[in-house]
């Protein structure tokens, strides 16, 4: 236990419980739901290999010290009293994310400011030098959150956020967020044992994700590079050894993936990105309408979507949506159909009762992941089957 520490892990509203058991499945001691965000307790191991294994986290972060603050003077103070000569040399570079909640400070760009301005003065005033700011690729990112009059301040162990796994070279024009995506699927109840289709796949990023739980696949392998890897006690053998560990984990995969989507673009798009994540022996992508196919096989299905909302694509929504409906109802039997979306008032127009609703966020789009049970034959008959 002596070499464990508290981290938080940040994520997405509603995927605080799908956080916490994947987690726990890791190993995680002491885990904890939060709201968008769950600690957790492990070692420098274990950090990495959260870093690498976790498919609805954001950001992994290292908490190092906390305080009380009333005042920006209180803030500078504290925050200037750090030793950060153990994390940083003057020659190096930060950048810092800021969140508050609270009263006293209500702007996190004004706060991120203040506690930069701290960190360089220190090193300016003890050392006659001072690091400068790199938003982009720094040597150390900081976190500053600050609860009502409590300050965290915590290294960032992840870097860029992890939903950039690195494998997306193209989008399209709505592209989903991977993290979203992974835990879209994870709601779904997705693991990889009947044949899966994203019928208007766009870029491919369910596609993918779904093949990398469906094999067990760490969803961050591909991602560039990740904050740790600048520490000063950055380990490389062990970060490799963590990886070797994982991947030993990888398992076969004895269904189909599918894709459809009915720009040539996009299908473009996703082989190029399901390339790069060297997922093309699992997925394959077709250039087709949706609306025009069927289900190919007596095989349940299990299909994951994220139709256009009206957002950014001019559609006619009611007709549709009355589209997608009649698709699953006359060409989808034996398949369970959840798709996403913000459109509230189209889902009137499926014209299926939907058997689950779930509340989640498309970037700051209110949505609604939902399940459709789609019966062979009539549902009264399935029942009688029973």
């Amino acid at each position: 236990m002596g070499n464990n520490y508290e981290m938080v892990a940040k994520t997405l509203f509603g995927f605080e419980p799908l956080l916490a058991k994947e987690l726990r499945n890791l190993g995680a001691i002491d885990v904890k739901e939060g709201v968008r965000s769950v600690s957790f307790v492990g070692d420098k191991g274990f950090m990495y290999k959260a870093n690498l294994s976790l498919r609805t986290a954001i950001k992994v972060l290292k908490p190092i010290a906390s305080f009380k603050v009333f005042s920006e003077e209180d803030l500078y103070k504290h925050v200037y009293n750090m030793e950060w000569e153990k994390h940083l040399e003057a020659e190096e570079t930060l950048a810092i994310d800021a969140t508050v909640h609270s009263p006293r400070f209500t702007h996190s760009k004004y706060v991120a400011l203040k506690s930069k301005d701290a960190i360089v003065d220190r090193f300016r005033n003890t050392l006659g030098k001072r690091p400068s700011i790199d938003l982009d690729f720094p040597t150390l990112r900081i976190n500053i959150h600050i609860e009502k009059d409590t300050c965290t301040v915590s290294l960032d162990s992840s870097g860029q956020s992890l939903h950039k796994r690195g494998y997306k070279s193209a989008t399209n024009i709505a592209p989903i967020n991977e993290v979203l995506a992974a835990g879209l699927l994870l709601h779904s109840g997705w693991d990889g044992q009947c044949d899966f289709m994203d019928p208007m796949c766009g870029s491919g990023t369910i596609l993918i994700e779904a093949a990398m739980i469906a094999c067990n696949i760490p969803p961050n392998l591909n991602k560039k590079e990740f904050g740790f890897e600048k520490w000063k006690d950055w380990d490389e053998d062990l970060f490799e050894k963590i990886e070797e560990s994982v991947l030993k984990k990888v398992r076969d995969f004895h269904f189909t993936i599918k894709g459809y989507d009915k720009a040539p673009s996009a299908i473009r798009k996703a082989k190029d990105n399901i390339d790069n994540a060297n997922l093309s022996e699992f997925i394959t992508v077709e250039q087709a309408d949706f609306f025009t196919t069927e289900k190919k096989t007596e095989r349940h299905l299990h299909m994951m979507f994220n139709p256009p909302y009206g957002e950014r694509l001019e559609i006619d929504m009611p007709e549709f949506y009355k589209s997608i409906g009649d698709t699953l109802k006359q060409g989808y039997p034996g398949t369970e159909a959840w798709f996403v979306t913000s459109n509230i008032e189209a889902i009137k127009h499926v014209g299926l009762r939907p058997s689950r609703k779930i509340k989640v966020f498309n970037g700051s789009l209110e949505s609604r992941l939902l399940k459709y049970e789609i019966y062979e034959g009539s549902k009264k008959a399935k029942k009688q089957d029973l």
